[in-house]
């Protein structure tokens, strides 16, 4: 691939990532309308919608905290990976 076609498909993967983030941006802006037309309400029938706004909760370990409390556990248990990362500036 020349330097050409590389600058031509960066440049088109940029325009779809604007358009990307600008749909996205859309989303979010009408979760946040769905979200605050609910209220408190934790279910809602909308037409043919079932629309869902419930509390989840998780259990996460805090690595930070392990870290801390217990180095040689932690260490023990970490686990190393390799990645490649794409970017263009």
């Amino acid at each position: 691939m020349s330097i050409n076609e590389m600058e031509r498909k960066v440049r088109e993967m940029r325009e779809l990532q604007a358009l990307i983030e600008e749909a996205t941006a859309e989303v979010e802006a009408l979760k946040d309308a769905i979200k605050a037309a609910m209220s408190d309400s934790e279910s809602v029938q909308a037409g043919e919608y079932r629309i869902t706004y419930k509390a989840v909760t998780t259990a996460r370990i805090d690595t930070a905290a392990l870290k801390k409390a217990l180095p040689d556990l932690a260490q023990q248990f970490t686990k190393t990976t390799t990645a490649r990362r794409f970017c263009v500036a």
